[in-house]
């Protein structure tokens, strides 16, 4: 089980994401030497990076192809998203 919550998979324009925190995400738009290229070169947990790519708004599909998701979190992130594309077809 990983040890930080998922964040919920939410539809922005035609594409599934997971909810992004706009503080985190506004964080690393502007700090002026973070960016993810510099981040991947960090020692941080798996756990850590599959949470950070959640909060910045990672669409589901491009987090599938991450190195360090979580199959668990994928899975999950997939269900929701499925669900999204059930409730668009009923309307």
């Amino acid at each position: 089980m990983p040890k930080h919550p998922m964040q919920p998979v939410v539809r922005v324009g035609k594409v599934h994401r997971f909810k992004e925190n706009k503080i985190v995400r506004l964080l690393l738009d502007t700090h002026p030497t973070v960016d993810m290229n510099t981040l991947a070169c960090m020692d941080f947990t798996r756990e850590d990076r599959n949470q950070f790519a959640q909060l910045i708004g990672y669409s589901v599909d491009g987090f599938a192809e991450l190195s360090y998701h979580l199959p668990t979190i994928l899975k999950e992130a997939d269900k929701q998203s499925e669900a999204l594309l059930s409730k668009g077809r009923k309307k």
